[in-house]
């Protein structure tokens, strides 16, 4: 299943104040067989996320619990934010809604949002802490993890054995190795690496133990100037220069699995879903395509990758709290959070339910990053900072032109601190 991430990366737009109220106390039900009977839960759920099968069984297990009916609303990215912004202000909100893990934060702090430390409790004490840690605001838990995918190294098995290589690297200096081998020894380019592939370069900053911003006073400020994040871009320049790729350009532009399908690429940095649409593009380059997690410093831990995915909220204006937690009770439970990652081939919300990736080799490779994931920076104010042109692919595009890296954080400072600056 192809999923659509781009609204997990973060909040484009301004979001109005919606007010948190709780739900009424006649709702606040002990659950079992019927204790909701009559009652209709509403969840939106954005277009691509649910699988089929897991729909299906979900609903069927919720209605038999609870004596409620459950009402799937599939909602579209374009305009998914305003649209949800307005619905939480209103009266009658969506119960239970999908939300990009980058999105949370703008609007638990806006108010749309329960609390849900009660079911962190009760059913999400081994939820990886990577995964978690965008749906906790304050120290509170607004949401509840729900899947992520990340970037693995999407590779042409007949290239590298073409170039004489045997094994897979498990450390980022072998994989450079590897693709000069490949650039020695074959015709083909050995990494496809744009200029602003730019969710890459997060995760290279993750890996470092670096922030993209910094607290000054009461405002968040751009921190591109930290030795952690030159030495992370650093890293990024290293692969970047094995590239033909346009250095003012980002994966999509053109979209790098048309490229990588053309049979002459060693290796692209990419999701999951590319591999499909190299296939479709070119279908005799299937039985050539391996994945493996993108090798980190040292062999025991793999590279920084930005975790982009979903999160499951319950609105703070709905009058059915308790009827929402048992729908995320159940849709969170082992049984059906391992059907969803069987299903749709994401990353679940606990480690002990990886194993229902078996079989999907690059899901298989994704997983073991995610611990050691993260996000970009979980603050309301970062929404502005990712509208086009993003400030941080100007930054990489300028250290790939020759800049320093200290000089280009200095170039694009003020338009970054500009956009931090913006009122939400």
């Amino acid at each position: 299943m192809k999923r659509k991430l781009i609204a997990a990366i973060g909040v484009a737009g301004m979001l109005v104040s919606v007010a948190a109220c709780g739900g009424d106390d006649d709702d606040k039900k002990a659950g079992g067989a019927d204790s909701f009977k009559g009652e209709t839960l509403t969840l939106w759920a954005m277009d691509g996320s649910t699988p089929d099968q897991w729909q299906k069984d979900v609903t069927a297990a919720f209605e038999k619990k609870t004596g409620a009916k459950l009402k799937f609303e599939v909602q579209q990215w374009n305009g998914i934010q305003q649209k949800l912004t307005t619905a939480l202000s209103e009266e009658n909100p969506p119960d239970v809604f999908e939300i990009g893990n980058t999105q949370t934060a703008a609007y638990a702090k806006t108010g749309g949002l329960a609390e849900l430390d009660d079911l962190k409790k009760s059913i999400g004490a081994d939820w990886t802490e990577s995964m978690n840690k965008a749906s906790v605001i304050d120290g509170k838990q607004y949401a509840a993890p729900w899947f992520v995918l990340n970037r693995v190294v999407v590779y042409n098995k007949k290239i590298w054995a073409d170039a004489g290589i045997k094994e897979l690297p498990k450390t980022r200096a072998e994989f450079l190795k590897d693709l000069k081998q490949i650039g020695a020894k074959t015709d083909a380019e050995p990494i496809y690496l744009p200029g602003q592939n730019w969710y890459h370069f997060v995760g290279l900053t993750i890996g470092e133990g670096a922030e993209l911003v910094k607290k000054d006073g009461d405002k968040y400020v751009s921190n591109l100037d930290d030795p952690k994040v030159i030495k992370a871009m650093k890293t990024y320049k290293e692969f970047a220069d094995l590239s033909k790729a346009p250095k003012n350009k980002d994966e999509a532009t053109p979209q790098q699995a048309e490229v990588f399908a053309k049979g002459k690429t060693g290796a692209f940095i990419g999701m999951s879903w590319e591999a499909p649409t190299a296939i479709k593009a070119n279908p005799k380059i299937e039985k050539d395509i391996g994945f493996f997690t993108i090798p980190g410093a040292t062999a025991d831990k793999p590279e920084g990758v930005f975790l982009g995915g979903s999160n499951l909220a319950i609105a703070a204006t709905s009058k059915k709290q308790e009827l929402a937690k048992e729908f995320l009770k159940i849709a969170l439970s082992d049984k059906f959070e391992g059907q969803f990652a069987k299903e749709g081939g994401t990353i679940p919300n606990k480690k002990a339910l990886e194993s229902n990736l078996k079989g999907n080799p690059a899901a298989e490779a994704a997983a073991p990053a995610t611990a050691h994931g993260g996000t970009t920076p979980l603050i309301p104010e970062w929404g502005a900072v990712e509208n086009p042109p993003n400030p941080i692919k100007n930054y990489m595009t300028a250290v790939l032109n020759g800049k320093s890296p200290a000089a280009a954080a200095k170039q694009v400072e003020g338009e970054l601190n500009k956009r931090l600056a913006q009122k939400q």
